[in-house]
């Protein structure tokens, strides 16, 4: 018997740590499937598209040639005018008219520029522009921003819960060091003697009796004798209850030998996960200060990473992009050589704006516990002062 059940009991811990699983499994699969579904559909459309140069390309084309034709070797007098022409025209100018669209929507591009569709970022650096592309990047935005935000929470939660268990076991530790050390100081000795008086004591727990239970209770004496034997009534009652209550038997799971009874309670635990997604979220109370220097720590790895692949960033100008697309800002104004590489750092991506996303819970968390404090104090001054008047 004993050599059956323990392959039945790993059978259930992998059971219940796949339905476990399963919900937070399931959002992060189901983001990636439509990230790579939208990578499919722009590639096939922007990327494909004809690019069909105008009348105000050749025009554009035209000044340019005629701009240039006027340059000379001693130009030192209208140098300011030229470029100010030339500053002029090429504010005119479409970036269509130099790019192919094939070399922008590859596979890799079109997925990239998901990315920064449903995380909110929005560069600018890729946009759609035909028609078609146009209503389906919002389309495509409709519904993906709202899955993000899912998996967004979802993955807070776990992260809101390792950042709590981690802090309260640093609390409990520096608890235990200050403790220690106290006791080795001042209060050991006497700690002893409590503990060998305690140890001399015997202590009965009896049932108490009416007398006793009227003696303890100083509200019921002040009552009349009616609602008095009430309550005595149904105090004795409730004690007898707590004192008859039966032990608590090991429910016979039955399920191990029908399997087909444990659908309805596994199927009952994943929508118990599904309903408890935020729940970490709203309970977790770490320092914001704590937050920031994860923060700040996490954005220095990332910061250090980026430029051995991107040779024309710094450390500055890391920290600063990765900063900007975590806090999904997103200016633009950084662009990036290989976004393939970067398109490996989704994962980074992802879990450092959980980060943000749980820093900035808690600053608003604080913030409104600040706004309550202001607002009763200004309503206390302002608040009359009650006047006694004589009788």
């Amino acid at each position: 018997m004993a050599s059956t059940s323990q392959p039945l009991r790993g059978k259930r811990a992998c059971k219940k740590i796949f339905w476990a699983v399963f919900p937070h499994a399931c959002f992060i699969l189901s983001l990636v499937i439509y990230a790579f579904l939208g990578a499919l559909m722009f590639s096939h459309i922007e990327g494909n598209r004809k690019v069909d140069l105008s009348e105000e390309y050749r025009k554009f084309l035209q000044k340019l040639w005629h701009i240039s034709r006027n340059l000379s070797d001693n130009m030192t007098e209208n140098e300011e005018i030229f470029r100010e022409r030339i500053h002029a025209l090429l504010s005119t100018a479409e970036r269509d008219w130099f790019v192919n669209p094939k070399d922008i929507w590859t596979f890799f591009g079109s997925l990239f520029f998901c990315c920064t569709v449903f995380t909110t970022v929005g560069y600018g650096n890729t946009y759609p522009v035909t028609r078609i592309g146009k209503y389906l990047c919002m389309l495509y935005a409709l519904f993906g921003i709202p899955l993000m935000f899912l998996v967004l929470t979802d993955m807070g939660d776990i992260l809101a819960t390792v950042l709590s268990k981690c802090y309260n076991e640093f609390r409990k530790l520096q608890s235990k060091i200050l403790a220690s050390k106290l006791c080795s100081a001042f209060m050991c000795n006497k700690e002893d003697e409590v503990r060998r008086g305690a140890q001399s004591k015997v202590f009965t727990n009896e049932p108490l009796t009416i007398m006793e239970v009227l003696k303890s209770q100083s509200g019921v004496r002040g009552k009349p004798v009616k609602y008095r034997n009430a309550e005595i009534f149904e105090m004795l009652i409730a004690r007898e209850n707590e004192h008859r209550k039966p032990a608590r038997t090991k429910s016979i799971e039955r399920w191990s030998s029908c399997p087909e009874l444990d659908r309805g309670k596994t199927m009952s635990r994943v929508m118990e996960n599904f309903d408890k997604i935020g729940k970490q979220l709203e309970k977790l109370d770490v320092p914001i200060v704590l937050m920031v220097l994860v923060i700040f720590v996490y954005i220095s790895c990332a910061a250090a990473i980026l430029p051995k692949w991107e040779t024309r960033l710094d450390f500055q100008e890391a920290f600063y992009f990765c900063f900007i697309t975590l806090t999904t800002i997103g200016f633009g104004d950084t662009q990036l050589e290989h976004p393939k590489f970067f398109l490996f750092f989704s994962l980074y991506i992802i879990i450092g704006m959980e980060i943000v996303f749980i820093a900035f819970k808690l600053g608003q968390d604080r913030l409104i516990v600040l706004y309550k404090k202001v607002i009763s104090f200004c309503g206390k001054k302002k608040m009359p002062s009650k006047k006694i008047y004589p009788k």
